[in-house]
């Protein structure tokens, strides 16, 4: 068990995990398909390295949800940690060869996700629909339409 905040995360049992980070300062930095490409890759390689399934994600301007399951207890931590490490560091430096003014508004240090995460313990096929119907229609709600790519 592990904790985030003032919550605690049960990583000791075979559980589905609703999973939620965000981008540091809410930055929209992933409004553009190829930092979304890249947050995808990785949670591939990612899952495939930890032995998981992914059973749902959406990719928001600002933040990324999934629900995934481990084969193993005691995965969630590494996990997050290995995603969230390996696609700011690739995004970053898709940004600085693009030149799309990343680094203006924002200094090469500066994070780009937020340290914590939250992870809610699915435990049976109701909570996961719901969860699923939540994070699917969340771009719904918020209006979202595509970028144009430069």
């Amino acid at each position: 068990m592990s904790c985030m905040g003032d919550r605690r995360i049960i990583d000791d049992e075979l559980y589905a995990h609703f999973i939620t980070f965000s981008c540091d300062r809410r930055r929209r930095l992933l409004d553009l398909d190829q930092p979304k490409r890249i947050v995808l890759g990785v949670l591939a390689q990612e899952i495939k390295r930890i032995d998981a399934k992914c059973v749902g994600f959406v990719v928001m301007p600002d933040h990324v949800h999934a629900i995934v399951w481990f084969a193993r207890t005691g995965c969630l931590s590494t996990f997050m940690h290995g995603w969230k490490r390996y696609s700011s560091r690739l995004i970053r430096e898709w940004y600085g060869k693009q030149s799309l003014n990343y680094f203006q508004e924002f200094k090469s240090g500066d994070r780009f996700w937020l340290p914590k995460y939250f992870a809610f313990e699915i435990e049976n096929s109701s909570e996961l629909k719901e969860k699923l119907h939540y994070m699917h229609l969340n771009p719904v709600r918020k209006d979202l339409e595509p970028i144009p790519e430069p």
